[in-house]
């Protein structure tokens, strides 16, 4: 009687605030310490007492039927102060279930000592332990024959390990611990069996970045070697294809986990460092991987196989907080159309594209309508987002027609989060199966009408939760209420009448999961970076170079895997710009210091130089003159040419300038896509014009005094040849008088007289004179340079 009174739990209120008023009136009174002795007390004691946990580490088999004999393992710690004596452990089976709420309230309290688990089973069935000493654990393994434990008709059972015994301060048998479970139980085959899909995620975090090197190969680089973790033995990726194998599921895969480790296996791929330098990844990985690779084409050999959009695009971030900004839905696009080739080249297997996977299956109008926006017309949702209001009285099957040609395939909530927490020791695993085979076998007695439900565990099991996940079904699928479907039939399956149709609105979005979402500010960023790969692209010769890879890795920036990581996508984000940045100024203008022009023209270079391993064109250079009065480029205000260079070289592209007058002008160079939009940063330098120098002005001055000196000199002769004709005439001709100055035998005649010139002086047409100085920009030809010219800056 004590001990039925003790487990099943009393309320322990009543008796401990009348101990209390008994003690504070015969405090001392040997009443007192006879009191506190009676078994009534026992269970204010038990009823908050935790002495000793008991953990169920295996049962099996996990879905018993006749002639099996059932075999439970596990562990008992005293968490106690007191020792434990005369202490035994047994089962219990308690009552059959009936509903699948009565299954999540067992679950609830699944160790709490105030809940009944029935009566024992046979003493013959128990292992005893003398002593258990404080904060020590015992092992146990015990072992019954199904037909003892007097299992009724069909259902789920509770079914309990307790812990027994006694300690000096409770000196009598009673129950210190307990742990509940499940026990379906269906020997013979159900008349109508569940039509059961269970999705097999494949999808890790983002592990690439944009950077490829610039060889032949392109070599990818990695933000860190996680991803070898998950692919070597014992690691999740790998647990997922080792248990996957052997299961009838339908996998689920993210075509950038496939591109990520094809691009490990192929060797020569390189680590990010933290200082911005790169490190060769192991050869040992790039094994692993191919390992992995090849392990995965044999597992879904003949399987369904989904693919997500590359990337596993977040859909309600999407949705919530990216449709406002132009261009975020085309990246969905996007991946959508890469995925099927990315699967096909990888596993050589052709995926269905037509499912779209938003987070935790949380759905609403704008969601819908997103997920839907790229050609998936099957959304998976889960129940506890588009949950029932029409009364069923049974789980009704997955697919709903929502109108517009969208189906919602609806997996069920209870269990497809049966593997969530931490399932790392065996205790929490084993109820974990326990709990899914319950809600499974209780859902298919609900009616003798067969239904499709669908599983959608979380998107990266651990490898626990996949070991978990992996026996479950394994029970499961060599049970005999269930048999296995893949997604594809499930959504065309007939869909319940009585079920929901009814999109749940905007307000019903659960706030827990718009914190995780990317904001608005992070879509903004996406469609900066991809206006800049836009602009960047149109000077390439092989564009697959750069908008591949980064066509990608926008597609991995809106990935669901940053949710609750916030800072790493910000980082990844920026990361991804900055590169593009970085490349796109590989081609650019080289600085240039002030020009300086004597003359009325000449011709100024300005030096375009590409440090990218692949030949740019498609770009024009203009000069800007912003002085046109005073300087012309070309004739006019500004003049441009086509720019075409070869990959690592720089081009000099010469401009021919005119000047109208003396004085400084400030010239603009800019790059500009055909198209016409700005590339790159402007230089601008400054243009200094002396058309007309002082030194030209001399050497005019000195040419016009050699003419006037030329000419009379020239008079002088005719004047004197005048003079001697005259004189041979005879008297009376005209210039007779010798005394004349002109007279060519008086002695002031040979002191005009000088040699002949036989320097030639320059005439007033030429341009320059020995004397100048020589000009920065002689004047040359204008034609540009070849484009693999190398030229100095």
């Amino acid at each position: 009687m004590a001990e039925a009174a003790d487990f099943q739990g009393t309320s322990a209120s009543p008796a401990r605030r009348w101990l209390r008023r008994a003690g504070a009136l015969l405090t001392g009174a040997p009443l007192l310490a006879g009191l506190l002795q009676l078994p009534a007390a026992a269970p204010a004691q038990a009823a908050s007492s935790d002495t000793v946990s008991v953990s169920v580490d295996s049962l099996s088999p996990s879905a018993p039927t006749d002639g099996d004999t059932l075999t439970v393992s596990g562990t008992v710690t005293n968490n106690g102060k007191q020792a434990v004596t005369d202490a035994h452990v047994g089962l219990r089976v308690g009552p059959q279930l009936t509903t699948r709420s009565e299954i999540d309230s067992v679950a609830r309290h699944s160790d709490q000592l105030q809940s009944s688990t029935g009566s024992e089973v046979d003493e013959k069935y128990e292992e005893k332990f003398d002593k258990l000493a404080p904060g020590v654990a015992q092992h146990f393994t015990l072992s019954v024959p199904v037909d003892k434990l007097d299992l009724g008709e069909d259902g789920v059972y509770e079914f309990g390990v307790t812990l027994s015994g006694q300690t000096s301060a409770q000196a009598w048998d009673h129950v210190l611990g307990v742990q509940r479970t499940f026990l379906p139980w269906q020997p013979s085959e159900a008349d109508t069996k569940t039509k059961t899909t269970f999705l097999w995620p494949l999808i890790s975090t983002v592990h690439m970045t944009a950077k490829t090197g610039a060889g032949e190969l392109q070599t990818p680089e990695f933000l860190d070697d996680d991803l070898a973790k998950e692919l070597a033995p014992g690691g999740r990726l790998a647990q997922m294809v080792d248990l996957g194998k052997d299961l009838d599921v339908t996998w689920v895969i993210d075509p950038d986990l496939l591109a990520s480790v094809d691009a490990m296996a192929a060797g020569n791929y390189r680590l990010q460092g933290a200082d911005g330098t790169s490190t060769p990844g192991s050869r040992e990985h790039q094994a692993i991987a191919k390992q992995w690779l090849a392990g995965l084409q044999k597992a879904v050999a003949g399987k369904e196989v989904v693919a997500l959009p590359f990337g596993d695009p977040d859909l309600a971030s999407l949705a919530h907080n990216g449709t406002s900004v132009t261009g975020s839905l085309s990246h969905l696009k996007e991946a959508t159309d890469v995925a099927a080739t990315t699967v096909k080249t990888v596993l050589h297997v052709t995926p269905s594209t037509d499912f779209a996977w938003p987070a935790d299956g949380a759905v609403d109008p704008s969601i819908m309508k997103v997920a839907t926006s790229a050609g998936a017309d099957r959304v998976i949702a889960r129940s506890d987002s588009l949950q029932e209001t029409a009364g069923l009285p049974y789980t009704p099957s997955a697919p709903r027609p929502v109108g517009g040609g969208t189906t919602a395939v609806v997996a069920d909530a209870r269990l497809s989060k049966a593997f969530e927490g931490d399932l790392s020791k065996a205790g929490s695993a084993t109820l974990a199966v326990q709990r899914f085979l319950a809600q499974s076998l209780q859902l298919n007695a609900q009616t003798d009408k067969q239904r499709s439900i669908v599983v959608a565990p979380q998107r990266m099991p651990t490898a626990s939760q996949a070991q978990a996940m992996a026996a479950a079904l394994n029970a499961l699928q060599g049970g005999t209420w269930s048999q296995p479907q893949n997604l594809t039939a499930a959504a065309k399956d007939k869909p319940d009448p009585g079920a929901t149709t009814r999109i749940p609105s905007a307000s019903s979005y659960p706030s827990s999961l718009s914190r995780q979402e990317l904001p608005g500010t992070a879509f903004e960023q996406i469609a900066r970076t991809q206006d800049k790969l836009d602009k960047f692209r149109v000077v390439l010769s092989d564009q697959s170079r750069v908008v591949t890879p980064f066509g990608r890795a926008i597609n991995r920036e809106m990935s669901t895997s940053w949710r609750g990581r916030g800072s790493a996508a910000d980082g990844y984000r920026g990361g991804v710009e900055a590169w593009l940045d970085e490349l796109a100024d590989q081609v650019k203008l080289i600085d240039k210091s002030e020009t300086k022009l004597s003359g009325r023209s000449a011709t100024i270079p300005v030096t375009v130089q590409n440090n990218l391993v692949q030949p740019v064109g498609h770009l024009v250079l203009r000069l800007r003159s912003t002085m046109p009065t005073r300087l012309k480029i070309g004739g006019e205000a500004y003049y441009e040419q086509p720019v075409e260079i070869s990959g690592g070289h720089s081009q000099s592209v010469k401009f021919t300038t005119s000047a109208n007058a003396n004085g400084r002008v400030t010239v603009i160079a800019q790059l500009y896509t055909e198209d016409g939009q700005e590339y790159g940063d402007p230089v601008t330098f400054d243009v200094k014009v002396t058309e007309v120098t002082p030194t030209v002005m001399l050497v005019i001055g000195g040419g016009v005094l050699l003419l006037v000196l030329a000419g009379f000199r020239m008079y002088t002769q005719r004047k004197r040849a005048a003079a001697r004709q005259a004189e041979e005439d005879g008297p009376g001709t005209t210039g007779e008088d010798t005394d004349e100055p002109g007279n060519p035998g008086a002695p002031g005649d040979r002191l005009l007289e000088e040699p002949e010139e036989t320097d030639s002086a320059s005439g007033p047409d030429d341009p320059e004179q020995p004397s100048d100085p020589a000009p920065d920009t002689a004047p040359e030809s204008a034609d540009p340079s070849g484009t693999g010219e190398r030229v100095d800056r």
